[in-house]
């Protein structure tokens, strides 16, 4: 039932009102998702932008102060800005990220960066969309593109951890949002932890990006790794996952969750449902459902346009 939806600007300039247009989005689509939303925009931040989860009870302003003290031990921090339950650092250059991760997450057991990015951000709260806006003023947020996601929990627990989007801890700029079921989540994911991979939650959803990162560090490029994901990752899913330079998404072979694709000169927007589109963009667009095991991936103007046969 989880909502699901993406924006991508196709214009060289990538300066539009992303937190809006994905804020639109996932209003449209609360109803699938009312325990919590989250959103994961790129734009041009001066720096590298960390976020940091610092718990979900209790006085946080001393953990915010010690996970900055943390990151100047290893980089200039630049900005610091607490945002309800998370730290937004602003640093000026990074080394290892999971050298940086290990550091911040000693502070506290609740302490997890939630996304590290030279564009990326990712805000999530519980509840409805409208708690995006009262904490990050997401609306403010300009950028190329942005994915998002509503959540109704059916296994795993409800809390800012195990809500969507899933960032590829250890990969900059990676993330994806998913509706649907990984059958052999529990297969995939003793293989990664045999490797040293560490797992965050109990959301089978968590393993995309880290089978993603793993098949793009292997130097598949993003849209061959999402069509090797096709053939990799059993259930019913539709996912949609971005990077600092693409967006895309894949859907299992039997299309057992929906996906609507609008598309023109100027952009590509996704969900898994209609009205969010339509309530979103004035005019009529023109919309598609793709098939069974279908894979697309757009990349900023650089780049081009890369579909599966």
């Amino acid at each position: 039932m989880c909502g699901i939806v993406g924006f991508f600007d196709k214009r060289p300039e990538g300066a539009v009102p992303v937190g809006k247009i994905v804020l639109s989005l996932l209003t449209a689509l609360g109803r699938r998702g009312p325990d919590s939303a989250g959103a994961a925009l790129y734009g041009d931040p001066p720096g590298f932008v960390v976020r940091v989860k610092l718990g979900e009870r209790g006085d946080l302003a001393p953990r915010a102060a010690e996970v900055a003290e943390r990151a100047r031990a290893l980089t200039r921090v630049t900005a610091t800005d607490v945002q309800g339950h998370y730290l937004r650092l602003v640093v000026e250059a990074l080394g290892e990220v999971r050298v940086l991760e290990a550091a911040l997450e000693t502070v506290h057991p609740e302490v997890e960066v939630v996304s590290v990015g030279r564009r990326l951000e990712i805000m999530k709260e519980l509840g409805s969309p409208a708690k995006l806006e009262l904490t990050f003023g997401l609306s403010a947020f300009t950028g190329s593109h942005g994915i998002g996601h509503t959540r109704l929990s059916t296994e795993s627990r409800v809390d800012l951890s195990h809500s969507q989007p899933f960032w590829a801890h250890g990969t900059l700029d990676l993330a994806i949002v998913h509706n649907g079921h990984i059958t052999n989540y529990h297969k995939l994911r003793r293989r990664y932890e045999q490797r040293g991979v560490r797992f965050y939650t109990e959301n089978d959803s968590e393993v995309i990006g880290i089978y993603l990162a793993d098949r793009m560090a292997q130097g598949l490029p993003f849209d061959e790794a999402l069509r090797a994901s096709v053939r990799d990752l059993d259930g019913s899913f539709s996912y949609l996952a971005a990077t600092a330079e693409a967006f895309g998404y894949a859907k299992d072979p039997f299309c057992l969750k929906p996906l609507i694709v609008a598309e023109t000169l100027d952009f590509v927007a996704v969900a898994n449902e209609e009205i969010a589109l339509s309530t979103t963009f004035e005019g009529t667009l023109e919309t598609r459902e793709p098939s069974n095991g279908r894979v697309q991936a757009w990349f900023l103007p650089r780049r081009t346009s890369r579909q599966a046969a």
